[in-house]
């Protein structure tokens, strides 16, 4: 009897593990959802994977799925880890009507690119990931969408730039780069370099080591160097530490302008005042005002299937969240319009879906983005689509745009990212895209 038992157990078991498999049916287009909702990354990955959740939920319960194609998914835990990313990933890759993968982490990114070109999976990694990305014809199945920390970089120091009066006003002053000693932190340090030998400023490169909890040498570097400015590449627990320990320093946040994972309420809400005319960058809005906020309010929270918090929809990362989902999900629509509407796509079908998107204002107004972002329109050379963003500014108890919109300099970017991407081809002994594949 007992054997029997334990082998009754046994099956149900087997039964368990293969259930989510046989979940997702012929009608159905499966999300992965890499996220991270426990350890030093958790508040800010937490509303960023809440939002990526209620517009899948919102696309199943307004538009009945794409074209009558119903939307699952399943979340794997990372911790912002890299090797637990790829194990969700290899988990995960599998799955019938798998569609594209977020990795939510500029290490993870790094560690999937070989392996996406050869399962034929898109990657999304909007506003993060690798740089030289945005060379279509050599990073086929990368989407840096909406800018990188190139584009970022480029667009701080505009600004600074433009504050002082002008780019050539920047000879002679002293900018330092607090940064996550992780390659997310490092992005941005090719063209931090390039801008300097071109201004004549002088750049200080200081390292946070991961997680950031633990600041204080970099600040006293701070203060001995007494910078002009500082520029903040943090996520998670280091933005917050970051700006605690400035206002301990005596160093002005007015004079603090972080990248747009450093530059959210979980960022600030801690610090309050003492965060107070901190900048950093924007490329989405935050507030409940636009429709697609109000859709999902209506239909996902007030129904009682919202993800997390109620209060925490329209916040700055959840937005950017729906942003990455919606694109995901109009990635799908494109590639049904080619290759079969009402159809599960294929990762190879969407990647090409991903490569031909044309998400002009009006078509942003009809998904109720109006005012969200800036249009955005990829192609097989440019796997970005938009080099825009603006500057917000911390008041105290909310994020205020201080700035108009900025476009990155292309006539820096493109020699940049043209000559990273060679480089990249040359180190894996691979060979660009034919024109013929940009067809394909």
């Amino acid at each position: 009897m007992k054997l029997r038992s334990l082998l009754m157990a046994g099956l149900a078991a087997g039964a368990a593990l293969t259930a989510p498999a046989a979940f997702a049916q012929a009608k159905e287009q499966f999300f992965p959802l890499l996220s991270y909702r426990t350890g030093p990354y958790a508040p800010n990955g937490t509303p960023w994977a809440n939002g990526k959740q209620d517009y899948i939920k919102l696309i199943n319960a307004r538009d009945g799925g794409i074209n009558g194609v119903k939307l699952t998914f399943e979340e794997c835990e990372t911790g912002y880890a890299t090797d637990r990313g790829v194990e969700c990933y290899e988990r995960l890759k599998g799955r019938p009507g798998v569609t594209i993968f977020d990795p939510q982490a500029t290490g993870i990114t790094f560690a999937l690119t070989e392996k996406v070109a050869t399962d034929k999976i898109p990657l999304i990694t909007l506003g993060y990931g690798l740089s030289v990305s945005q060379d279509g014809t050599a990073f086929k199945w990368n989407f840096p969408l909406m800018g990188s920390y190139w584009t970022g970089a480029d667009i701080l120091v505009q600004h600074i730039g433009k504050k002082e009066g002008g780019l050539d006003k920047l000879k002679g002053k002293k900018i330092a780069l607090v940064y996550h000693d992780s390659p997310f932190g490092k992005e941005p340090i090719p063209l931090l370099q390039e801008r300097a030998r071109m201004h004549g400023f002088d750049l200080s490169l200081i390292p946070v080591t991961a997680p950031g909890v633990e600041q204080k040498a970099a600040w006293l570097q701070v203060r001995q160097q007494r910078p002009d400015y500082v520029m903040l590449w943090g996520w998670g627990v280091m933005n917050s530490t970051a700006l605690k320990e400035a206002q301990a320093t005596g160093y002005p946040r007015e004079k603090m302008y972080g990248v747009w994972w450093a530059g959210a309420e979980p960022d600030v809400k801690d610090v309050g005042d003492g965060a107070k005319g901190y900048n950093a960058l924007a490329l989405n809005t935050s507030g409940t005002q636009p429709k697609v906020i109000q859709d999902i309010l209506k239909q996902v929270h007030d129904k009682g299937q919202g993800t997390g918090p109620k209060d925490e929809v329209g916040s700055v990362l959840y937005t950017r969240g729906l942003i990455i989902q919606m694109l995901s999900v109009e990635a799908v629509r494109r590639a049904q319009e080619r290759f079969g509407k009402g159809k599960v796509m294929t990762g190879e079908q969407v990647r090409w879906g991903m490569e031909n998107l044309n998400l002009d204002q009006k078509r942003l107004d009809a998904l109720g983005f109006a005012g969200v972002l800036r249009p955005i329109s990829t192609s097989c050379q440019d796997h970005m689509g938009s080099t825009w963003a603006r500057i917000h500014t911390w008041d105290g108890s909310k994020w205020n745009f201080s700035s108009d919109w900025y476009q990155a300099d292309e006539q820096i970017l493109k020699p940049m990212v043209k000559a990273g991407a060679e480089k990249y081809l040359a180190d894996k002994k691979l060979q660009r895209r034919p024109a013929s594949d940009c067809e394909s």
